[in-house]
C-alpha cells in the first residue's frame, strides 16, 4: 500500500502540453468486487466488466469520460479484495467533489463513488481514496501483486455457501505434492507454458511466493506472490498443480512444463470464480515514479550458461 512521503508533494500535477491547460489531480482509488457478474475488469462492448461499470459511475458523478487504469486486469469471475486503480482530474473537479460541505475531497468521492456503485450494482466497494504521489501509476508503479485460491476436493468439503468462491473438485488431492510443484516454480523465470501471450508482451516473472496448504476447515488454499502476472497465469500454475496433485500427471511435471516453454492443450485453466486479488503493494510515495519507469523497461531472460542479461 501506498506509504506518505518524508517530504511533502504537491498533488497537482499539470500536464506536458500548453500551460494554459488545467492542473490535474490524479488519484487513486483502493476498491474491491465479487466478480461472479462481471466478465473480467476491462471494457468489452457488449458485456458488464468492472472497469465499465466504475468509469460509468465516475462519468454520472464528473459529467464527462473518465478512463481508469488499474493493476491486475482480472478474467471474467475472478474477485478482488483489494485493487488500485488511478484516474486524473482536474483541480476544479477535485475541489468540487466536497460540495462546500465539511469533508475532504478524498472522502467526499469515496462517499459518492460508493453510493452510486452500491445502487446501481452492489458487488463493487469503494474502500479509500487519495491524491496520488508525482508520478505514479497503478499498474507500473506497483511492487507487486498477491492472489488467494480455494480449493474443495471431494463432495465432503462441498458447501453450496461457499460456491461462489471456491473450486469444486471431484478428486482428493495430494497437498503435499502440490506444495512441492509450486516451490519449484519459485524465481525469475520465462512463464509462456502458462500465459495467453499478448502482443508486444514479455511473459518473464518473478514469482516469490507459491504455495499450497489446508486450513482448518479442510479447503486446500494456494497463495502466489509475484511482481506481475501475465494472462491466464494464476489460473494455469493452479491447474497444473491440480493435475499432479489428483495423480493424472506425474511429480514434477509442472517443472517440465516451465522448462518446455509450450502453451498447448494440456494447458488447464483452474476455475476462475475461485480466485481472489488480495492485495497489491507499493513504494514509498516519492518512489513511485521511478518504480514506474524501471517496470516498463522491458524484461529480459537470464542465460542459462553465463547468467548474462539476454532479450526476450
Amino acid at each position: 500500500m501506498l506509504t506518505e512521503a518524508v517530504e511533502p508533494v504537491n498533488p497537482l500535477m499539470a500536464p506536458s502540453g500548453s500551460p494554459t491547460e488545467p492542473a490535474m489531480v490524479r488519484m487513486c482509488v483502493r476498491l474491491g468486487y465479487d466478480g461472479s457478474g462481471y466478465n473480467g475488469w476491462g471494457i468489452q462492448p457488449g458485456l458488464p466488466t468492472v472497469q465499465g461499470a466504475v468509469e460509468a459511475a465516475l462519468a454520472m458523478l464528473l459529467r464527462r469520460p473518465v478512463r481508469t487504469t488499474v493493476a491486475g486486469r482480472t478474467d471474467a469471475g475472478v474477485h478482488a479484495r483489494n485493487q488500485m486503480v488511478h484516474f486524473d482530474l482536474t483541480e476544479n473537479e477535485f475541489l468540487g467533489l466536497s460540495r462546500g460541505a465539511e469533508i475532504s475531497p478524498e472522502r467526499a468521492l469515496v462517499r459518492r463513488l460508493r453510493g452510486v456503485l452500491t445502487r446501481e450494482h452492489g458487488a463493487i466497494l469503494i474502500h479509500q481514496a487519495m491524491v496520488a504521489p508525482v508520478g505514479f501509476n497503478a499498474r507500473f508503479s506497483a511492487l507487486w501483486r498477491r492472489y488467494s485460491y480455494r480449493i474443495a476436493d471431494g463432495a465432503g468439503n462441498w458447501d453450496p455457501l461457499s460456491r461462489g468462491y471456491t473450486m469444486w473438485h471431484k478428486r482428493e488431492v495430494d497437498v503435499e505434492l502440490m506444495a512441492a510443484e509450486a516451490e519449484g516454480m519459485l524465481g525469475r523465470h520465462d512463464f509462456l507454458a502458462f500465459c495467453k501471450p499478448r502482443e508486444r508482451a514479455t511473459t518473464i516473472r518473478t514469482l516469490t511466493e507459491f504455495s499450497f496448504s489446508r486450513d482448518e476447515s479442510g479447503i486446500v488454499v494456494a497463495h502466489l506472490k509475484a511482481d506481475a502476472f501475465c494472462h491466464n497465469m494464476v489460473r494455469a500454475l493452479i491447474g497444473a498443480c491440480v493435475l499432479v496433485g489428483d495423480g493424472r500427471e506425474e511429480p514434477g511435471w509442472v517443472g517440465q512444463r516451465l522448462a518446455q516453454g509450450v502453451r498447448d492443450a494440456k494447458t488447464l485453466l483452474a476455475d476462475p470464480r475461485a480466485l481472489v486479488l488480495e492485495e497489491v503493494a507499493y513504494p514509498e510515495a516519492r518512489e513511485a515514479a521511478a518504480r514506474a519507469e524501471l517496470t516498463r523497461a522491458r524484461r529480459v531472460p537470464q542465460d542459462r550458461v553465463t547468467g548474462a542479461e539476454t532479450s526476450a
